[in-house]
């Protein structure tokens, strides 16, 4: 997979986005400072779905019954489905020297991925839980403030090469903090949904891949 990656890093879509913490454009009913209407920076290369192999051992991964019934059993989930657009189901994501994903929340409800190759020194992922919790419609904007105003402690985990990471993406405030060494960290992300028919966000492919299909 590391081989796969690095070959396929010259198809990466490289993007310098803002955004804010919800990926969503920004509230008009709130003011320019609020928490959620807040931007930061997201910069890092992205290989989408429709440009990763039919052999790649990462769609194998993807699509085996075996991996999605591990899924489903240790996320308590009845069932998970793919995305139906061509760009969202798996992805690899390449941290450059400086690059980073900016705090953010999900549009998904839970997230997994695997750290395919580790930088020496920063692309840090930290996590904040108990910020939002989208089943009740409740978001503490508080927290969100102190998060990206630096003033309270978030979570940091350490991710060495082939570290699968699930957690609920929707619910939990979470990034990358910039890679600060020569090699690049590289993450292939699996992303699946509890419904049927669900695409990624318009808002969202156009952050993260340039384009909507």
């Amino acid at each position: 997979m590391k081989l796969e990656a690095k070959t396929l890093q010259a198809n990466a879509f490289y993007s310098f986005q803002k955004h804010n913490v919800l990926l969503s454009e920004k509230n008009k009913e709130w003011s320019d400072d609020h928490p959620c209407n807040i931007e930061v920076v997201s910069n890092k290369g992205c290989v989408p779905h429709d440009l990763i192999p039919d052999n790649s051992c990462l769609r194998s991964i993807y699509n085996s019954e075996i991996f999605q019934r591990f899924l489903k059993t240790v996320l308590s989930l009845p069932e998970i489905h793919p995305y139906t657009d061509n760009l969202s189901s798996i992805n690899y994501n390449y941290y450059n020297y400086k690059q980073q994903l900016g705090w953010h929340f999900d549009n998904a409800s839970f997230a997994i991925s695997l750290m395919v190759q580790s930088p020496e020194s920063g692309g840090t992922f930290q996590i904040l839980k108990d910020v939002r919790c989208v089943e009740k419609n409740k978001i503490n904007f508080s927290k969100i403030e102190a998060v990206l105003k630096n003033k309270t402690k978030v979570q940091e985990i350490k991710l060495e090469e082939a570290t699968l990471v699930l957690f609920n993406g929707n619910n939990y405030l979470h990034r990358v903090t910039p890679v600060t060494s020569k090699k690049s960290r590289i993450l292939a992300t699996l992303n699946y949904n509890l419904k049927k028919n669900i695409k990624l966000s318009e808002n969202a492919r156009l952050i993260f891949f340039g384009r909507l299909n």
